[in-house]
């Protein structure tokens, strides 16, 4: 029967038990019903569905779809089947006997079957979207897990010059932290603190990606450094091309991308990035410190001295503002400040007032 039919019967089913269960229900009323389930087994199950269903859930609603008139009667009164009262006992036991022997008689029709072609391709195409699944799980494990972590750093005044497990090398400045994360797919190198020159192993197939709270540089084969200074960051390249990357702010525009050649320094800070095109030789100097030197090209002294403060010893103090824009330029060892405040002494008529661990820099 099409589904056409079945609401027919439905509907029909649930206007007889609502006729039934109404105040004004009578004996040609119930014979009416009696005719009605004798025609087809499909009513007789319909119905009892229904008067089952009323009985236990009081689909009151439900029940009365598609019924004309005034509606259905209040629920209360329907709670009780009027065949289990004690007003009529013979004739509802007539009627549960009459009930017993219609299901009796039913008949279920056969369940569907799904033919063996179909369910054989079913089977396969569910056994091949699972394959699938565990294909794209093992891919992305083996792209994005880290197999290989390790974390580096150096004390204040020291320097320190690690082998990572990809072949690059990290040469990590006074007082900075490294955290090395190494997959299938990428090398990762996150700076915590201080400043990292890295010597990145040529790989095509994993960027060596060195990040910085919301920055990154990326790089394939290269030489370069990355130095945190609070919020900004400075990037300056000595071989190849790396690519300094910001994270997309909410209510920003996308922050652009900066490619770097060699000879690069760029600085990134919350206005933008600012980028020095120089040459290899200059980008080498601004990296002395890996030799154990500070460069100083026409520096104001209080840059020179947060330069010196990096590396430990005797803090260095501005005593003034004529001393702290003081220019100075050349190459200083960063473990002698002794040395750099007698220059500083004989040479720019500096005076030094030492006060315990702080040298205080005065003008005159």
């Amino acid at each position: 029967m099409n589904k056409t039919g079945n609401k027919r019967i439905e509907l029909a089913a649930s206007e007889w038990l609502a006729r039934r269960e109404s105040d004004d229900w009578s004996d040609n009323d119930r014979a009416g019903l009696d005719a009605w389930l004798a025609e087809s087994t499909a009513h007789r199950v319909a119905f009892l569905r229904l008067e089952s269903a009323w009985i236990e859930s009081a689909r009151l609603k439900a029940l009365a779809a598609g019924r004309t008139g005034a509606g259905p009667p209040p629920r209360g009164p329907w709670v009780q089947p009027p065949h289990i009262t004690a007003e009529a006992p013979v004739a509802d036991e007539a009627a549960g006997a009459s009930r017993v022997e219609a299901l009796g008689a039913l008949r279920f029709a056969a369940r569907e079957t799904v033919p063996p072609r179909r369910r054989a391709l079913v089977g396969g195409l569910t056994a091949a979207a699972v394959a699938l699944c565990g294909v794209l799980a093992y891919w992305g494990w083996r792209t994005h897990t880290a197999v290989d972590t390790a974390s580096y750093a150096s004390g204040v005044g020291t320097l320190r010059t690690v082998a990572l497990t990809d072949g690059s090398h990290a040469t990590l400045s006074s007082g900075s932290r490294i955290e090395v994360a190494m997959s299938r797919g990428e090398r990762w190198v996150d700076l915590r603190s201080g400043e990292a020159f890295f010597e990145a192993a040529k790989d095509r197939a994993r960027p060596f990606i060195v990040s910085a709270d919301a920055r990154r540089v990326v790089a394939v084969g290269t030489k370069f450094s990355v130095r945190r200074d609070g919020a900004d960051l400075r990037v300056v390249v000595t071989e190849g091309l790396v690519r300094l990357e910001s994270a997309h702010m909410p209510g920003q525009p996308p922050a652009p991308v900066t490619l770097l050649p060699a000879g690069s320094t760029a600085l990134a800070t919350r206005s933008g990035v600012l980028v020095r095109t120089g040459t290899v030789v200059d980008a080498e100097r601004a990296l002395e410190w890996r030799g154990g030197y500070l460069h100083f090209d026409d520096t104001p002294l209080a840059e020179a001295a947060i330069e010196f403060n990096r590396y430990g010893g005797p803090k260095l103090v501005m005593g003034d503002s004529d001393a702290a824009a003081l220019r100075i330029g050349g190459n200083v060892r960063w473990s002698n400040v002794d040395g750099f405040v007698r220059l500083l002494e004989q040479g720019f008529g500096v005076r030094a007032e030492q006060r315990g661990g702080i040298i205080v820099l005065h003008s005159h």
